[in-house]
């Protein structure tokens, strides 16, 4: 490659080659309406309410207004609808899945009708908090040239101290050479997306305007980005509750999380230079298990006796993550040859065939804080309404290693890209007659990500995904009705969630964002049966 181009690189020192990132932590953190179809057609805002199982994720204290035995359990379908739209070239992906989405008890106990305790009700639930499965596709032309090579060139430049390493990097032989020489050993704690672009010629040689030999990339002509992500994290909560004489109602919940998260995606560019054309593709595979846990502590007031309006407050601690991410990259390359540029060259570098195995790393996440404050009321015995506003620094969230120690560098990003979020619940539902009921609810969350947030990968970075999306605020909406016998009932929602995003395949400051547009609708059931 004759011509050159000036960068400089996003990547900063770092103390480690393993770095999660504010983008990994906002995919646990960050929830979702869900639970029964009941708790989903009243927008979630049940927490004054009450007498609802799902509330014992959000007010632990309205298990205490149950005064029966309770059991259901829930399903349904997903559709997810993701439209992005790069420099105007648009594209649209749909996936539909099904989904076990809640089962939880309540055990009532009556104590008295005259004791300063009325009942005592202990209960569990299960619900998916959070669904990832999504798929999106993104793509078009790349303006000026901008290329995800010029990345991988200033990743490898900000960590070889010398061209030489360049040629060497290149020139290791997997089938000849033992793995004392290999490029992706730790010592020489080199970034790996580097060390690929350099191992499959997507980063080579050239001189800057002073004659200065330095990596460079190719010019980009054209990308195609596509996504697919499944899994979810599911959510046990046991919880304990109490009525005081029918006017205060106090609750704790101890909630365990398992995540279970699943991404795979593929980048594919077109590059030339000097009238020389190519192609390269990159596949990233990560898989993210791991299980965390955290307490709620909710409180129910009713002020007033005559009065069914009730004022409810809940706090919940951060979760304590513990998790493990494996990695493991792919890149191909059709290049013109070096020696003979009328022939062409085909690599393929697998990173698990230098490491007997995929990139592994435990680490911990805390997550924020978060306070909720609710109301609810019911009218001549047919109308209940709620309203619930809950907040979340997100970035006070931190990333830890396996000791304990802070991600200092990580959590400084984190720190500077995320912000409070601030979540609004309204719901009501109203009975039609004795047996049926029509509910309506609707959510506003605040964005979690600045405007200049971005992905920051270490120079020296055993990870090789580059892109990010910074989500905006979204809106919720709901519908629901319900049918509830003398011991069984059966409850229906619909739920319509939208919120667009800004998505970059690569840091580059110029990088235009891929403008997405995502939507989910969920029909959820739920069976049950109070005795």
């Amino acid at each position: 490659m004759k011509s050159v181009k000036l960068i400089m690189s996003m990547a900063l020192m770092s103390a480690t080659a393993f770095a999660q990132t504010g983008y990994d932590a906002h995919r646990l953190i960050d929830t979702e309406l869900n639970g029964t179809a009941r708790f989903v057609g009243m927008g979630g805002a049940m927490g004054a309410l009450g007498a609802d199982v799902s509330v014992i994720g959000t007010n632990p204290a309205g298990i205490g207004l149950f005064r029966r035995n309770d059991f259901s359990a829930s399903f349904g379908f997903n559709n997810n609808q993701v439209k992005s739209d790069f420099l105007g070239n648009t594209m649209k992906e749909t996936h539909t899945a099904g989904s076990f989405d809640q089962a939880g008890f309540v055990y009532s106990m009556k104590i008295g009708n005259r004791t300063n305790v009325r009942y005592l009700n202990f209960g569990f639930n299960y619900h998916k908090s959070k669904n990832f499965n999504n798929l999106f596709s993104a793509g078009g032309l790349l303006e000026d040239g901008m290329s995800q090579t010029w990345q991988m060139s200033g990743l490898i430049g900000g960590a070889v101290e010398s061209i030489d390493a360049l040629e060497q990097i290149y020139a290791f032989d997997l089938a000849k050479d033992d793995y004392s020489k290999s490029p992706y050993r730790n010592e020489l704690n080199y970034p790996y997306l580097g060390v690929m672009g350099v191992r499959t010629d997507l980063v080579g040689i050239g001189t800057d305007k002073d004659g200065k030999e330095m990596p460079i990339g190719w010019y980009g002509d054209q990308n195609y980005y596509n996504s697919r992500e499944e899994g979810g994290i599911h959510q046990y909560d046991f919880n304990v509750a109490v009525n005081v004489q029918d006017r205060m109602y106090f609750g704790l919940t101890l909630g365990v999380h398992d995540v279970d998260y699943t991404r795979s995606t593929i980048y594919s560019e077109n590059i030339f230079d000097d009238n020389i054309e190519g192609y390269y593709d990159v596949m990233n595979t990560m898989h993210t298990e791991g299980t965390g846990f955290d307490v709620k502590l909710g409180a129910i007031f009713r002020p007033m006796e005559d009065s069914p309006f009730r004022l409810g407050f809940a706090v919940h601690t951060p979760i304590w993550y513990e998790l493990t991410d494996i990695y493991n990259t792919a890149m191909y390359s059709e290049l013109p040859d070096r020696e003979d540029p009328s022939k062409t060259i085909e690599v393929n570098e697998v990173l698990s065939d230098y490491l007997d195995g995929e990139v592994l790393q435990d680490y911990k996440l805390v997550t924020p804080w978060k306070f909720n404050v609710n109301m609810g009321t019911t009218f001549a015995g047919i109308m209940a309404v709620g309203a619930e506003y809950e907040y979340a620094d997100y970035s006070s969230a931190k990333l830890r290693y396996v000791d304990g120690v802070d991600m200092e560098n990580q959590n400084q990003y984190l720190n500077e890209d995320m912000k409070g979020v601030h979540t609004l619940r309204l719901g009501m539902e109203t009975r039609v007659t004795d047996a049926f009921s029509i509910r309506a609810g609707y959510n506003y969350s605040s964005a979690a990500f600045e405007k200049s947030a971005y992905k920051s990968l270490n120079w020296n970075d055993m990870r090789a995904d580059t892109e990010f999306n910074n989500k905006f605020e979204q809106n919720t909406l709901t519908l629901g009705l319900g049918y509830h016998g003398r011991m069984f009932y059966v409850d229906a929602a619909y739920k319509y969630n939208i919120y667009k995003s800004d998505f970059y395949a690569f840091s580059d400051e110029a990088l235009q964002a891929t403008k997405l547009t995502n939507e989910r609708h969920q029909a959820l059931f739920t069976l049950g049966v109070r005795f």
